[in-house]
């Protein structure tokens, strides 16, 4: 494409938003409403994601030794258990440490136990995969030294299955809402270029092709996507700003974290960007062609 006409492109796109201020109005602003949708959506759900991660990277098999269990026997259940090819990491706590836990957690009153410790030796076990924890506990409770291999069945499980069904909406909301976005942007922009389209066909009947008359309204569309994204990923980056700040200090006591700002802000921000200028240039290419055939 030569610069002359690549300059008459830019510029026949930059009037066609001014000619057509309220229609340019109208398509910006279904591009803003729909992704600032999109970027709230899509920041939740990656913190939500993030927090079931956390919780299912901390889940953890706590297996009891047999109190009659030797040192040599406890050697041999750890190899046993390292052997397994789900299990990730291992740690030993003995009964002494396991007593120390609960007496810094609940109190001094637990102390009378050091005389006659009740507790079990325990090895804690983490898996690769959390969704592996189960059928590592089963597997893990079949070895002679074991007493009792302990994973918070019922619980485990039900999180597992929450939160497999949680980001199997997740992404179906977040796909349904970006196709809601192209479908309401395309048929704005389609409404502009109907009301143009005796210019279309004279452009046609004069010998222009398609994609001479394509350019300014692709061009239209970037533009509009480009101004529909500035309110919200200002809204999103303020909003997550101090949002992050005001509820991240409420959930720490339960040791649940966000994902920090700087780390979030930059791939949303782009995102959201390539997002409004797919979904312009997308609309504009889509609803254009239809005029083309004169």
């Amino acid at each position: 494409m030569k610069p002359r006409t690549l300059r008459r492109h830019f510029r026949e796109s930059f009037k066609s938003l001014r000619r057509n201020g309220w229609m340019t109005f109208a398509s910006v602003s279904a591009v803003t409403v729909t992704l600032l949708l999109t970027g709230v959506f899509l920041v939740i759900m990656l913190n939500l994601n993030k927090i079931a991660t956390d919780i299912e990277n901390d889940v953890e098999v706590r297996v009891h030794v047999k109190l009659e269990a030797t040192e040599a026997d406890k050697e041999q259940l750890r190899t046993m258990i390292e052997a397994l090819p789900e299990v990730e990491s291992i740690e030993y706590s003995s009964k002494e440490e396991e007593l120390q836990k609960i007496i810094q957690d609940m109190g001094r009153d637990f102390s009378l136990f050091e005389q006659s410790n009740p507790l079990y030796d325990v090895f804690i076990v983490k898996t690769a995969k959390p969704q592996d924890t189960p059928d590592t506990a089963r597997k893990i409770e079949q070895f002679e030294q074991t007493e009792t291999a302990v994973y918070g069945e019922e619980k485990v499980e039900n999180m597992f299955s929450f939160m497999k069904t949680a980001r199997n909406v997740g992404v179906v909301l977040v796909a349904g809402l970006l196709f809601t976005a192209m479908f309401l942007i395309s048929n704005t922009i389609k409404i502009t270029i109907f009301a143009r389209r005796k210019e279309i066909e004279i452009m046609k009947l004069v010998g222009a092709t398609n994609w001479f008359i394509r350019w300014p309204f692709i061009l239209e569309g970037l533009w509009i996507g480009l101004l529909g994204s500035i309110i919200p990923i200002a809204s999103v980056l303020v909003g997550y700003y101090y949002a992050e700040q005001a509820i991240s200090v409420r959930l720490s006591a339960h040791f649940i974290d966000f994902i920090s700002y700087w780390p979030l802000v930059l791939p949303v921000t782009g995102l959201l960007l390539i997002i409004a200028i797919f979904i312009g240039i997308w609309g504009s290419f889509i609803s254009v062609r239809r005029f083309l055939n004169v």
